[in-house]
């Protein structure tokens, strides 16, 4: 049996559809589910920003402080309330009731609430009044005076985390043996990436017709809100309705799933309350390993972006000009992705766990150096005591430098992005399979809530400290000092690779041995 299966994949198929054909069922459901996340994803992603950014009083400023302040505690709330809903519900049920209030909030928002914003919104008078009296809080008064607008931004930088990360995985690692995964996950993502490819010129094509018709600002942003959040509610619904059909046509089928072999028919401890969970996790150093994948590349990509974004603002200093630039880095994205999912799902079935987690860190770190190698070969160019959109202004640099630093940064970030989708989460979500129920369900969503959103908080913390400390400079003169934090997170990811890898091999042989 053992030959027959190894000599059915070959050629071709071996490399671009290592998928039995009784699997298809399974595989395909999964891989639409990934889609649907993923489209929801990019939607929200390239929405929130040009929202918020674009509100009465607040700026690109303001983001540190609504994702420093307001995704973290989030992101701590919801972890506690999922914790307490998993003890309550079981997975279909706590499938459900962890997505409906998203896609609930991204129905209403563009229908009953942004109509409404002028009369439950501060107006620009007060938040300025506010401003002149409380400087120190110039960019948080933005935050609290639009509400709606940073309630939006919060609850869509989740969604990732949320669904994508804690719900979609969760439900791949309870159905899906380690041997299966090597072939399955890297294909999750290949499927699940067209959503990219598909919103982002979405994205483009909704904001360019919605200009077309010459209506006022307000009226413009609200059409487009319609027309995407329309798009996502779709996409939700096909979500719910894949998983609904998956728990009663798949799951009941032994080939597909089996509870004895996972080993959730075992006997299992009884479930703990949310602070003895709480010393489950911390006294867990393999989770601690995982957190510090997460928390290393929400870190390192978070400042890599957050210069990277300025560089945009300087190049293309208009609303419609930054929000295609981001829909091509979606497109772009996309793109790499699919092409790298086939090359990940054969790394993942040829290559060691510890090789393909490797290649991430690796090729992130080399594609941030050189951009910021440009960059500061740029800052050695500006005249003393002129900044760089002095110099533009001046004459003393074209645009034009700046433009090719933009679409150097997008390239190392679709790059980045893409190998994080196709290589980084599959070997991620593959190191939780061999836990037992209780850290897969209440670890994974400490790791992958807290880890994944404190990393980006935390990057954004690091680039609000050096602001204040050296205050009046812009993110891209203070690339000499990022650039070593960067580096010495990276090595600190490295270094996890290499302790997890032990970790993970030696569990996953005693969960044979005892299993045989």
């Amino acid at each position: 049996m053992s030959k027959a299966v190894t000599e059915e994949f070959t050629g071709w198929r071996k490399a671009l559809w290592p998928i039995h054909s009784f699997e298809v069922k399974k595989f395909l459901p999964m891989g639409l589910m990934m889609f649907c996340i993923l489209f929801i994803y990019t939607v929200l992603r390239d929405t929130k920003d040009a929202i918020l950014v674009n509100s009465p009083g607040a700026g690109a400023e303001s983001l540190a402080f609504a994702k420093g302040i307001g995704v973290t505690a989030s992101a701590v709330l919801f972890m506690v309330l999922y914790t307490k809903a998993a003890n309550i519900f079981n997975r279909e049920g706590l499938f459900y009731v962890t997505a409906l209030p998203f896609l609930t909030f991204f129905g209403l928002f563009p229908y009953v609430i942004y109509p409404f914003v002028g009369g439950i919104h501060m107006d620009l008078e007060t938040i300025e009044a506010y401003q002149a009296a409380y400087p120190n809080l110039k960019w948080i008064i933005p935050l609290v005076g639009n509400w709606t607008y940073t309630l939006f931004y919060i609850l869509s930088e989740l969604w990732g985390s949320a669904v994508l990360s804690l719900l979609f995985w969760q439900f791949a690692n309870a159905i899906t043996p380690v041997k299966e995964a090597r072939r399955f996950y890297g294909m999750f993502g290949f499927l699940g990436n067209f959503g990219l490819l598909i919103s982002g010129p979405g994205i483009i094509l909704v904001s360019r017709y919605v200009r077309s018709f010459g209506l006022s600002r307000a009226e413009t942003t609200g059409l487009m809100l319609q027309y995407l959040m329309a798009f996502v509610i779709v996409a939700g619904i096909i979500l719910l309705v894949t998983f609904y059909w998956m728990n009663r046509n798949v799951l009941t089928d032994k080939r597909y799933y089996d509870p004895e072999a996972m080993g959730e028919t075992k006997k299992k401890k009884a479930k703990l309350s949310m602070v003895e969970s709480f010393k489950y996790i911390l006294q867990s150093p393999y989770l601690g390993l995982i957190a510090m994948l997460v928390l290393a590349y929400g870190v390192s990509i978070n400042l890599f972006e957050g210069v990277w974004k300025g560089q945009i603002k300087i190049a293309f200093p208009t609303e419609a000009e930054y929000n295609e630039v981001m829909g091509g880095l979606s497109t772009v994205t996309g793109g790499i992705a699919v092409v790298l999912m086939l090359v990940g799902s054969n790394l993942l079935r040829r290559f060691s766990w510890k090789s393909c987690a490797l290649i991430t860190p690796v090729v992130l770190i080399l594609g941030i150096l050189v951009f910021f190698g440009v960059i500061f070969y740029n800052n050695t160019q500006l005249p003393e005591g002129l900044s760089i959109v002095e110099a533009i202004t001046q004459g003393y640099i074209n645009r034009e430098l700046i433009v090719f630093v933009v679409i150097l940064g997008l390239a190392v970030n679709a790059f980045g992005k893409a190998v994080k989708y196709s290589l980084f989460d599959p070997t991620k979500e593959m190191a939780y399979i061999p836990l037992d129920q209780e850290l897969k369900i209440k670890g994974k969503a400490a790791v992958d809530v807290i880890g994944g959103r404190g990393g980006k908080s935390l990057g954004s913390y690091v680039q609000m400290g050096l602001l204040t400390v050296f205050s009046g400079s812009a993110l891209y003169q203070l690339v000499p000092v990022i650039a070593p934090i960067v580096i010495g997170i990276v090595f600190l990811w490295i270094l996890s690779v290499f302790g997890l890898s032990k970790k993970f091999k030696e569990l996953t042989e005693q969960n044979e041995k005892q299993s045989a």
